[in-house]
């Protein structure tokens, strides 16, 4: 029974790695891509300036700039130069973050800015694979799923589990791949649960709507007043917003926000220029280890005194929301930032290494002549998918770094064709893969995409406005060019092993 149990695990592992590993390796792709989201915002839109300049000067230009040009507007909205964002952008809308009118920090003049997906778009793909939000979610909350049977079959049939951890044998084919393989999943085990779990927790509401629509009859309004985290607008207030009344001056306000919550994002100002102005301050996003966007500050806007306070989080959101702290990574500033980041290209490296190894193998038993041809087409599709992936995946990527400095700043729907290219990129790649020679496929894709993560730099240096944010992008572009290149030269002068070789490791690969 305890050998069926196995087996079974083990035929769990290996199909459903391969079959959705696919998708996996996308989400773990852009997920880790997405914890630098800004920073790549900011480089993929070089006419913002990087100027350092104090949140309360750059404050009050925004809200001069907005008394000159949407002084009727109901809304103003804010978002100041931070650390990772080093814009200022001013919009009519309710807390809406970017879009806009794109600002000079220093002189408070409108810039022209070239629209952009930028960073953001990895993190939607992430969970949502660019499909429709509800639908993507769904699809990728089964995925996680899938990930988590994975893990935890992967810890039943390795029974060694602490062995394997150091164990590597290099330049030994198929036993090098399972070795890293092995190594890499027993070292980033609890990494690996915490993200796919917490990754869950994320949209409970959506995966589990039972709990709030028996409590609160399918009202989430109600359910999130019930936490303190809706704020509604008093009759006094909306009597107060047909007298006029001017605004206080923020800089004291921000100061004592900051005193308060931390480092600031940005500000809204409801019914400006009125007697019933509010001034709500939020924080710099999950600055603290439990992620909200209810962590903000209300002032009166016309005599700046505090009418609301951080509201106390109840025992359950407030886990739930430590849980999505811990999957976004916004804490922590640039050390838990860039250990998350090396976690992330580690985990993308332990999923596609099983997906090579299932074709490592396979290769020369369905390669051969007398093999079965459906058996033979369906390893070949498995091969072409590893390659289109992983590969072409990674040149998608680079690809769009590219897309939003090549194509013309004044073009139509700009952003709607930098989508394009990624996907055409991707989609070139998997075309690429069928119809190239497996190993010349691997050996051209990643060098392709070597040299494209290398040239960012140049992109860099042709269009001017560099800085640190935008110099620590191109040098990790070329670190992971750098990584790529390493990895296509070995495939390039990878040779066969012996045949008496071949069939040992095949043997204790297979015993694995």
């Amino acid at each position: 029974m305890k050998n069926t149990f196995t087996q079974s695990m083990s035929w769990l592992h290996t199909w459903g790695g391969l079959i959705f590993g696919w998708l996996l390796f996308a989400i773990f792709v852009t997920g880790t891509l997405a914890v630098f989201d800004k920073e790549l915002n900011h480089w993929m839109q070089p006419e913002i300036p990087a100027a350092e300049v104090s949140q309360a000067d750059a404050a009050r230009r925004a809200i001069a700039y907005l008394q000159a040009n949407q002084a009727q507007a109901d809304n103003w909205g804010i978002s100041l130069p931070t650390e990772r964002a080093p814009g200022l952008s001013v919009s009519t809308g309710d807390r809406r973050h970017g879009g806009g009118v794109q600002l000079d920090p220093q002189t408070g003049a409108p810039i022209e800015v070239r629209e952009s997906v930028g960073g953001n778009f990895f993190f939607r793909f992430h969970f949502t694979l660019d499909l429709p939000r509800n639908w993507g979610i769904f699809v990728v909350g089964a995925l996680a799923l899938v990930m988590l049977a994975g893990l935890i079959s992967g810890i039943v049939i390795h029974k060694k589990i602490f062995k394997e951890f150091f164990t590597f044998r290099p330049d030994k084919g198929q036993r090098s791949w399972l070795d890293f393989h092995n190594a890499s999943a027993v070292l980033l085990l609890p990494f690996h649960l915490m993200i796919t779990y917490t990754g869950l927790v994320i949209f409970m509401m959506i995966y589990i709507p039972a709990g709030v629509d028996a409590l609160f009859d399918g009202d989430k309004r109600a359910y999130f007043q019930a936490q303190g985290n809706a704020r509604t607008e008093q009759p006094q207030q909306r009597r107060q917003a047909k007298t006029p009344g001017e605004l206080v001056d923020v800089a004291p306000l921000l100061a004592q926000a900051e005193a308060s919550l931390g480092p600031i994002g940005g500000l809204s100002i409801r019914n400006p220029n009125t007697a019933g102005a509010r001034i709500e301050i939020r924080p710099v996003l999950g600055n603290r280890i439990a992620l909200t966007k209810g962590n903000a500050m209300v002032f009166d806007g016309v005599s700046g005194k505090l009418l609301s306070d951080v509201p106390a989080l109840r025992p359950a959101p407030l886990t739930q929301r430590v849980m999505a702290g811990l999957h976004f990574a916004q804490f922590g500033g640039y050390p838990m930032r860039w250990l998350y980041f090396i976690c992330g290209l580690v985990s993308c490296a332990m999923i596609a290494s099983g997906l090579v190894l299932f074709c490592l193998k396979r290769g020369r038993k369905y390669a051969n002549a007398s093999a079965d041809r459906a058996a033979r087409r369906w390893y070949r599709l498995a091969e072409v998918c590893n390659i289109g992936f992983i590969a072409g995946l990674l040149l998608a990527c680079v690809g769009l770094l590219w897309a939003s400095r090549l194509l013309p700043a004044e073009l139509a729907h700009r952003e709607a064709w930098e989508v394009r290219a990624f996907f055409g990129l991707w989609l070139l790649a998997v075309l690429h893969a069928g119809l190239r020679p497996a190993k010349r496929a691997w050996v051209e894709q990643l060098a392709l995409t070597a040299v494209m993560c290398g040239g960012l730099g140049v992109l860099g240096a042709l269009a001017g406005g560099a800085d640190n944010l935008r110099l620590g992008v191109e040098l990790t572009g070329l670190a992971v060019g750098v990584g790529l290149a390493v990895a296509a030269w070995r495939v390039a002068s990878r040779k066969p092993a012996p045949a008496k070789a071949r069939a040992a490791r095949n043997t204790e690969v297979e015993a694995c």
